[in-house]
């Protein structure tokens, strides 16, 4: 199309033109919004006209509604386009398109879970990964499930029965858990219910849960694998105990808290020795006293360093002797400087009685009462057991002093009890060969870690690694599928089988047909499944499944960055060891979701969000937005402030829409929409030869297509949110939409060539940015997009704009400078309060070259700046009137002249200064004199003063400017004279 064509070369002011917007007759509201999409009103008539070329990949069936019949987006709408998307089965892996599979396994919530903000960020990051490259055109499978959660649950459902009287050890074990799998049908798809209100767009066709048969079986075959290598063995360790719920729990399941307590300060005698001869303890827990094994002090410390190798009576344990050791890792200034060694009730006391080869003497029952090594305070709870210590320590003299203390005491995240260090038979993987090929993957480039930080202390744990405990001693769960032989010694012999049947053989086979077996009572540990979820999830064992030769080794691996050690890294492991390949080939860590002031979200703070309250006042779309802003690895604050500005962004986008909707062609105007599909914007041709507006968007457009596909390549999300909403909002909305006023509204209701250029360029623009933006909010973007006519696909399956389009980057300078001129133009009227409406002249001055592609838009420029097309002059030198006018520099080259008779009545204006800055004076003058007062600046708060001192400045500053608009006012008031 030539420029000829596409130029707006009107003898007509803007303002002579009446705006179809304001001065159309409202449409008839529609209800049922597949009728919207089949008939459209005439602007200026109610009389129907039939939809030529609306052709959507899909009815609508009263999904989906137009901005043209509503207001706002209706966040009600959501559930309704989603469970639209998933009956087309969009959520599947499509393989039309051929490309790599892209492939993510959702980390299994809890079952007992309900949404949190934890679950809106991964949801959003993951979910965000998979739009994106499903509209790549990749079959994209994005596998959703749950985990048993196997402490959670059982103490979910252990309450639940003691509401109604009844306590699990009343019942069998087979009882018990037909009451969780109970609980489970009812209350376990909650979780997936709030996941898929955010959006998630997972095949859940494939849907798994932890404790499903084939996953099942999974855990069964990688525990014999790994028993029949020698990486799995029973032995005593220490763990962290639950002693309400007696299980072992992880160490992801422990919570220190800083609470207060007391540091108990007791003399321990030398024994031998005379009554001045004895060492002073520091501890926080007394009742461990039972279970010393020695006392160690620093060979440097002089006040102990004669007692080495001698021993120490234990108190109140009727003369146990310890001996006094010495260990260069004790710290002299700390406390008493004195450490009492209890490896039973310490790990690091463990760590060092194993290095010493000291003994382990545990002196507490699994129920956390002491033991019969206490004595006579043998039954007693722990708590009980420490204030009786204390009263008898300071009864006999052998209690120093007890102070308060802050602890760090460690408590179980699921029922908030103090857990206890204790030593217990156990069953382990043994971890070093594990990790020394999961450290590898990395190392050879095969798996990658965003932020690429978190490489350090990946490495660092898998170096430092230590067995990991898998038993547990709850009834729900994997069972461990170790069977004892009746009779036999349980460390001895035992046999591990896939199932029953198979250890009875065995066992039969080894010890005769008489033999009796029972299973080991313990479950695994819940990380234990989690571990195998990439791969068992897809099939395995079974290498021959359709979906593990498809679909493994996944993709990508989303999760928070807490859980580096306990999930992700375990996977690696476990599917290097499996399979023989990395179960994924990214990791992604996203942070802590906090409050607006940085901390963590908690009940006893108040300071929790809901998602699905959230969802009701913002939308999901505002919500994704937010929390999909951050950046990977880092922790983010969310606010109401930032929740209430995307929800402003979410509703100028379907202003933008309902804009771009009422200023199309009519649906039977069939020329119109002939002319309009004739621009090629993919094409080099078709962009250069559009006007400066257009060329310029388009060529921005296609920038940010560019860039932000490379940023969701990257996993830069936080980049492409900001880099679209700034496109959206400060190029398109706030510019491109304004300037293109001027082509449809001064183009005969949309008849000419400049209307239809206009038109197309709004379209193409929407639409693509409807693209690029679907991946982050889904809802109003589809909503918006099938509004659109000509819509081929729908959006969530829409392919993805190509990223090597044609652009003018000298256009873009050159538009920038118009909008430089714009601006300035506007502070100035801002300035001296010029009435919106009101139009002004201007004399714009620039070189030969500027003044072309400025002057070829000055309807554009008039538009903009309002002002009068009439009296708009474009020269190489200043004008005559330059004396009595505003001068603007706008740039390097570009100026302007603002005639000031035609922005203020100069009189009037000399007035309202004069007036206005007697009494700025006067106020100044007021502040000098406090300053100036001694007893003013001695005596007031320090805060005070500041503010008078700042007001003072800026007082003197605005007299400054006042004074020289005046004078300048009054030259001006002069020379017309």
């Amino acid at each position: 199309m030539s420029k000829t064509m596409l130029s707006l070369s009107s003898p007509f002011s803007v303002c002579n033109r009446l705006n179809p917007l304001l001065f159309y007759t409202r449409r008839r509201t529609i209800s049922h919004s597949s009728y919207s999409r089949r008939f459209r009103f005439n602007r200026f008539t109610t009389t129907p006209i039939r939809l030529l070329t609306v052709a959507a990949a899909s009815e609508n069936n009263g999904v989906f509604t137009s901005p043209e019949i509503a207001k706002s987006f209706d966040f009600a709408a959501e559930e309704r386009i989603y469970n639209w998307w998933e009956s087309q089965g969009y959520f599947k892996p499509n393989f039309d398109r051929g490309g790599d599979p892209f492939v993510i396994s959702m980390p299994p919530p809890n079952v007992t879970g309900s949404l949190h903000m934890g679950h809106a960020m991964f949801v959003t990051l993951e979910d965000i990964m998979v739009r994106y490259n499903r509209m790549k055109g990749r079959p994209t499978l994005w596998l959703p499930g749950t985990d048993h959660a196997g402490i959670a649950t059982q103490l979910v459902v252990e309450r639940m029965l003691a509401s109604e009287g009844i306590k699990r050890v009343e019942m069998s074990r087979d009882q018990f858990t037909s009451k969780v799998w109970q609980w489970k049908e009812k209350y376990g798809g909650t979780i997936t219910n709030q996941i898929k209100r955010l959006g998630a767009s997972c095949d859940w066709s494939r849907e798994h849960f932890t404790l499903d048969e084939q996953l099942s079986e999974s855990v069964v075959e990688a525990f014999v694998r790994l028993h029949e290598k020698g990486l799995i063995y029973q032995g005593s360790y220490m763990v962290n105990w639950s002693p309400t719920l007696q299980t072992a729990v992880s160490d992801l399941e422990v919570e220190y808290s800083e609470e207060s307590g007391y540091l108990y300060h007791i003399r321990y005698r030398v024994a031998g020795g005379s009554r001045d001869d004895w060492l002073t303890v520091a501890t926080t827990r007394p009742e461990t006293l039972f279970g010393d094994v020695a006392l160690a002090v620093n060979p440097q410390d002089d006040r102990y360093s004669k007692y080495i190798g001698q021993m120490a009576i234990v108190p109140l344990t009727f003369g146990r002797n310890v001996p006094i050791i010495s260990d260069k890792h004790v710290d002299i200034e700390f406390g008493t400087g004195v450490l009492k060694i209890s490896p039973g009730h310490d790990h690091n006391d463990y760590l060092l009685a194993r290095k010493l080869g000291l003994p382990i003497l545990n002196v507490m029952n699994k129920d956390g009462t002491l033991n019969e090594v206490a004595g006579l305070y043998s039954g007693l709870d722990r708590f009980e057991a420490r204030n009786k210590l204390w009263a008898e320590l300071e009864e006999t003299g052998l209690a120093v002093k007890k102070e308060p203390h802050t602890l760090r005491v460690p408590r179980s995240q699921r029922g908030g009890e103090v857990i206890e260090p204790l030593v217990s038979k156990q069953w382990f993987v043994s971890m070093e060969p594990l990790a020394e090929k999961a450290l590898q993957a990395v190392e050879k480039g095969e798996l990658t870690i965003i932020p690429e930080r978190f490489e350090k202390i990946y490495n660092h744990w898998l170096s430092n690694i230590k067995d990991w405990c898998i038993s547990r001693q709850l009834w729900w769960g994997h069972r461990i599928p170790v069977w004892y032989i009746d009779g036999k010694d349980k460390e001895e012999d035992y046999i591990v089988a896939r199932n029953a049947n198979e250890a009875l053989e065995k066992a039969q086979n080894k010890y005769g047909k008489d033999v009796e077996i029972y299973q080991d009572p313990d479950v695994l540990d819940t990380w234990f499944s989690s571990a195998l979820w990439p791969f068992s999830t897809l099939g395995w064992p079974d290498l021959s499944a359709e979906d593990f030769k498809k679909f493994y080794p996944t993709t990508m691996l989303e999760t928070g960055h807490d859980i580096l050690f306990f999930w992700v890294a375990r996977m690696v492991m476990m599917g290097i060891e499996f399979t023989g390949k990395v179960p994924f080939s990214y990791i992604y860590l996203h942070g802590l979701i906090r409050d607006s002031q940085g901390r963590k979200m908690s009940k006893t703070l108040g300071n929790v969000i809901d998602p699905l309250d959230t969802i009701k006042e913002f939308g999901t779309d505002a919500l994704r937005f937010t929390v999909a802003l951050g950046t990977a690895g880092q922790d983010l604050n969310l606010s109401t402030e930032r929740l209430t500005s995307n929800k402003a962004f979410t509703n100028k986008l379907w202003n933008a829409g309902k804009f771009v909707l009422q200023n199309l062609p009519k649906e039977n105007d069939i020329s119109a929409w002939e002319n309009i599909l004739t621009y090629k914007f993919d094409t080099e041709d078709c962009v250069l030869n559009l006007p400066l507006p257009e060329r310029w968007v388009v060529s921005k457009l296609h920038l940010l297509i560019e860039s932000v596909s490379a940023s969701y390549d990257k996993f830069f999300f936080g980049e492409v949110g900001r880099e679209i909403y700034d496109f959206f909002w400060a190029d398109f909305a706030d510019w491109y939409i304004e300037a293109s006023k001027g082509r449809l509204y001064n183009s005969g209701n949309g008849g000419n060539s400049a209307a239809l250029m206009a038109q197309a360029v709004l379209l193409y623009t929407f639409e693509n940015i409807l693209k690029v933006l679907h991946p982050f909010m889904p809802f109003v973007t589809e909503e918006l997009w099938q509004a659109l006519p000509n819509r081929k696909h729908d959006l969530i399956v829409s392919p993805w704009p190509d990223t090597q389009l044609p652009r003018c980057t000298s256009s873009i300078k050159k538009f920038e400078n118009l909008q430089t001129l714009v601006r300035a133009i506007r502070n100035t009227r801002a300035e001296y309060s010029v009435e919106p409406a009101k139009r002004i002249s201007a004399s714009v001055v620039a070189s030969n070259e500027v003044i072309e592609y400025i002057a070829e838009e000055k309807e554009v420029l008039a538009l903009l700046s309002r002002l009068d097309l009439q009296n708009l002059h474009f020269m190489n030198s200043s004008p005559g009137n330059a004396d009595q006018s505003v001068h603007l520099v706008a740039g390097e080259g570009l100026e302007a002249y603002l005639p000031l008779a035609d922005m203020v009545d100069i009189s009037a204006e000399v007035e309202r200064l004069s007036k206005r800055l007697v009494k700025m004076q006067k106020e100044y003058d007021g502040m000098l004199t406090k300053l100036n007062s001694p007893k003013f600046v001695e005596k007031a708060p320090e805060e005070v003063v500041r503010a008078v001192r700042e007001k003072a400045t800026e007082a003197e500053e605005k007299i400054t400017l006042t004074k020289k608009r005046l004078e300048f006012l009054n030259s001006s008031a002069l020379v017309s004279k």
